[in-house]
């Protein structure tokens, strides 16, 4: 275990920094503390820092710190954003690296639980536990951002707001699933200064590229990489993940040597925002109670 100085500062309040690596200049925010490794989030398509659920970032962040960060060319960092899973991943490492920290636990949500897979497989020893949320394998079924509908629907309508999209795409067409969405939604403007720049139509072409490639199938065992995945593995998502099907949750699941899945009920791919208390406690036991 790690102990960390317990920080006053929250999500709403943390300030942003910056840290250069391999020639980009980071932004990230790092609050909390305690004995837990310090967690790193990697974010969803198109997601900045100010995405992320306060109410999750600061639960977990009651027991570790937490480093939220915006990705080469993506909110506050600067530099052009790459079109490939594997060189984000390189880009995360570079910031890990800079930061100076040996060892974390990592979550990933959507195309940023592709980048936390590939971060494993390069650098194993990096990652004590892994949480994936809302996510698939390389070469997963369905895993097409916007060359699929609904997601190529939704995205191509120029005429929806980013609410719009977000409860379409991330809550169940229910009213509890759409009342969530909308509480979500007032929770990510929470903070209200010092907040990151949305991301620009080219963070948004290259991510889907890099979802893609990442979705097609490869040459070689399909899922095999997954096997090389040790580290204790949390998968959580919605019943009905209409991003990227949930039907890859279970194959994560099935094929990471030590992996537990968690599926909650009338949600989809923002089901951790859906249920954000349940979410905390779900990584708090998994942490709590997993070691290596």
């Amino acid at each position: 275990m790690s102990t960390q100085i317990m920080s006053t500062q929250t999500h709403e309040t943390a300030p942003t920094r910056f840290v250069e690596a391999d020639g980009t200049r980071f932004a990230y925010r790092r609050f909390g503390g305690g004995e837990g490794l310090p967690l790193l989030f990697c974010q969803h398509f198109t997601g900045t820092m100010d995405n992320w659920d306060p109410v999750i970032t600061n639960t977990l962040a009651q027991e570790r710190e937490v480093i939220l960060f915006d990705n080469r060319g993506v909110g506050s960092s600067n530099g052009e954003t790459p079109d490939s899973v594997q060189a984000m991943a390189t880009d995360a490492l570079a910031f890990v690296e800079a930061l100076g920290l040996k060892q974390i636990d990592l979550l990933g949500f959507s195309i940023g639980g592709m980048v936390a897979q590939q971060m494993v497989l390069d650098r194993p020893k990096l990652v004590k536990h892994l949480i994936l949320a809302g996510t698939g394998p390389e070469g997963g079924e369905g895993i097409d951002i916007g060359g699929l509908p609904p997601s190529s629907v939704v995205l191509a309508d120029a005429s929806l707001s980013h609410f719009d999209r977000q409860q379409r795409l991330f809550f169940a067409p229910t009213e509890t699933s759409q009342s969530a969405g909308r509480a979500f939604f007032e929770r990510k403007h929470w903070r209200k200064d010092d907040r990151d720049p949305e991301a620009t139509p080219a963070v948004a072409k290259a991510q889907t590229i890099a979802i893609k490639s990442w979705g097609e199938q490869k040459k070689g065992e399909r899922y095999g990489r997954l096997k090389e995945i040790r580290q204790p593995t949390l998968v959580f998502n919605g019943i009905n993940d209409v991003m990227i099907p949930t039907t890859n949750s279970y194959i994560l699941a099935l094929h990471i040597p030590d992996a537990r899945l968690v599926l909650y009920p009338d949600s989809g791919h923002g089901a951790l925002s859906q249920y954000p208390d349940q979410f905390c406690a779900e990584v708090k036991l998994f942490l709590a109670n997993t070691h290596r």
